[in-house]
């Protein structure tokens, strides 16, 4: 029996990136605007160049798993051997598919607004339902939490450090994002932040 895990791990982290270049093209033809594949700031152009060829990466590490038998990138004895990271692996390969599914809302909530990066020169609407209502970057947590995932059903010592460099780029991404939100939309953007979390509810967040 092949190793199903990895292979639903694969295919939900492919379906994930498809479905972000098809929001691409979508929103593109909606708004006739670009939606953030080139970034107006410095730092977010710093942060794509080294984000992309990770992507491809973090895509690319699970299917070499597939083909190696030994070496870095193969999974190793104990993710197979131990009954309880076995289990473990099948949880995170299942909530990985929950991470698309969850995401694929946000993104159908943010329409037209969806957007790679931030745009000084177009304003997007402050959305605030949904998911939206609990933590300000859904879409970011979801995300991280599918890395993390990934790098439970690929425990190799690459993905594990492609994961956390990952992690970090993405919440430096979203810090940047509230920073130039926070421009934009002012007041109603600082109430909106007392209230959520960046990627985890607030416990004591105010009724109302």
């Amino acid at each position: 029996m092949g190793d199903i895990p990895l292979a639903l791990s694969t295919a939900t982290i492919w379906t994930y990136w498809f479905w972000v270049g098809v929001m691409v093209v979508r929103v593109r033809r909606q708004t006739h605007h670009d939606v953030g594949l080139v970034p107006e700031q410095p730092i977010e152009r710093a942060i794509i160049v080294i984000w992309l060829p990770l992507v491809v990466l973090w895509a690319a590490l699970p299917y070499f798993a597939f083909t190696k038998n030994s070496g870095l990138l193969a999974i190793p004895d104990f993710a197979y051997t131990l009954p309880v990271y076995a289990a473990l692996r099948w949880i995170a390969a299942i909530t990985g598919v929950v991470c698309l599914v969850v995401t694929a809302r946000c993104w159908q909530r943010m329409g037209k607004d969806w957007r790679m990066g931030v745009s000084t020169e177009h304003r997007t609407t402050l959305i605030t339902d949904g998911m939206f209502h609990y933590i300000r970057h859904p879409i970011y947590a979801f995300q991280v939490l599918l890395i993390v995932c990934t790098a439970v059903v690929v425990p190799t010592a690459p993905m594990i450090i492609l994961a956390t460099v990952l992690v970090v780029l993405v919440n430096l991404k979203a810090r940047n994002e509230e920073r130039h939100l926070l421009r934009v939309h002012g007041e109603s953007y600082a109430r909106y932040t007392e209230r959520t979390g960046r990627f985890f509810p607030r416990l004591s967040r105010e009724r109302g």
